[in-house]
C-alpha cells in the first residue's frame, strides 16, 4: 500500500483472518479484502462464486516482483472460475508470496530429508498457477539452502532410505562419505604393499648376487695371480654362510636355491684356478 501510494487513503484498515475477512466482504461491511491463502482455499472459492464480489488484479505486478524477490507473478485465466458465465471476464494478474521451508542449522539431516520428501509429496502436484513438479523448488530467497537440500534437489533421497530406517540411513550415508576418501587412499596402498614386500624379499637375494658378481670380476681380473685367492675364498665362504642362513618365504625359495647353485659354480671356478 505504501509503494502504491495508497497509504492513508482508507478510513480504516483491519487485520482479519481469511474466513472473517470473506464474511465481512460478503456482508458489505468492508470494501476490499487482501487475502493471502491458496487458490483452493474454501474462502477463496466462496468469494469467487459470489456474483457480488469481483477479483481485482495488480497492474504493477512485474514491478512488485522486481522490488520484492519473495513475490511471484501469477495469472488467473479468464473463465477459470465459471466458464459458462465467463467469470472472471478477463485474465487477472495477481501476486503470490513464495513460502520457504526453514530449519535450524543443527537439525538432523535425516529429519531434513523427511521434511523435503513430505513437501515434495504435498506440493508437487499441478495447480492453475504452476505445472506439476514445479514446487517445491531450490530457491534460496534470503536464506541459503542446506547441504541436505542441495543433495535432495540434485539426486533425491539417498538410496539407503529404501532399505533402512531414516536415522540409520543418515548415519550410514555419513559413514560412506567418510569412507570414500579413506578407501581412495587405502586402495593404492593395498596395491603398493605387495609390490613393496616383493621388492624387499628380492632385494635380499639380489644384494648377494651383487657381491657374487664382484667376486667373479675380481677372479677375472686376477688371472695369473694367486695372491688374492685366500681373500676371495674367505669372502665366498662368508657369502655362502649368509645364503644358508637367509630365511625367505617359500615363494622365494627358488631364488635362494639358484643363488646357492651360482655360488657353487663360482667356487668350482675358483677351485680349478687354484689346482692349476
Amino acid at each position: 500500500m505504501k509503494r502504491s501510494g495508497m497509504e492513508g487513503r482508507f478510513a480504516q484498515v483491519l487485520s482479519l483472518p481469511p474466513r472473517a475477512a470473506g464474511d465481512q466482504l460478503r456482508e458489505g461491511n468492508i470494501d476490499v479484502a487482501f487475502i493471502m491463502t491458496s487458490w483452493e482455499s474454501p474462502v477463496v472459492q466462496q468469494l469467487l462464486a459470489d456474483g457480488r464480489i469481483g477479483l481485482s488484479g495488480f497492474p504493477h505486478a512485474d514491478a512488485f516482483v522486481a522490488l520484492y524477490p519473495f513475490l511471484a507473478k501469477v495469472i488467473v485465466p479468464r473463465g477459470v472460475t465459471d466458464i459458462a458465465n465467463d467469470r472472471p471476464p478477463a485474465d487477472v494478474v495477481l501476486i503470490a508470496t513464495k513460502a520457504s521451508l526453514v530449519v535450524r542449522k543443527d537439525l538432523h539431516p535425516a529429519i531434513q530429508y523427511l521434511l523435503l520428501n513430505v513437501a515434495m509429496e504435498i506440493h508437487s502436484g499441478p495447480s492453475i498457477f504452476h505445472h506439476a513438479n514445479q514446487f517445491p523448488a531450490p530457491e534460496a530467497i534470503d536464506i541459503p539452502l542446506s547441504n541436505e537440500a542441495q543433495r535432495f534437489y540434485k539426486s533425491g533421497l539417498p538410496f539407503l532410505n529404501d532399505y533402512f530406517p531414516f536415522w540409520l540411513a543418515a548415519l550410514l550415508g555419513k559413514l560412506i562419505i567418510l569412507l570414500v576418501p579413506i578407501l581412495g587412499v587405502l586402495y593404492p596402498m593395498m596395491r603398493l604393499l605387495p609390490r613393496t614386500y616383493d621388492w624387499l624379499m628380492r632385494s635380499k637375494v639380489l644384494r648377494m648376487y651383487g657381491e657374487l658378481r664382484l667376486l667373479e670380476d675380481e677372479l677375472a681380473g686376477a688371472r695369473g695371480s694367486a695372491g688374492a685367492t685366500p681373500d676371495v675364498i674367505a669372502r665366498l665362504d662368508r657369502l655362502e654362510r649368509e645364503a644358508n642362513h637367509l630365511r625367505l618365504p617359500v615363494a622365494y625359495a627358488t631364488m635362494l636355491y639358484t643363488l646357492r647353485d651360482h655360488i657353487d659354480l663360482v667356487r668350482e671356478s675358483l677351485k680349478k684356478r687354484t689346482d692349476s
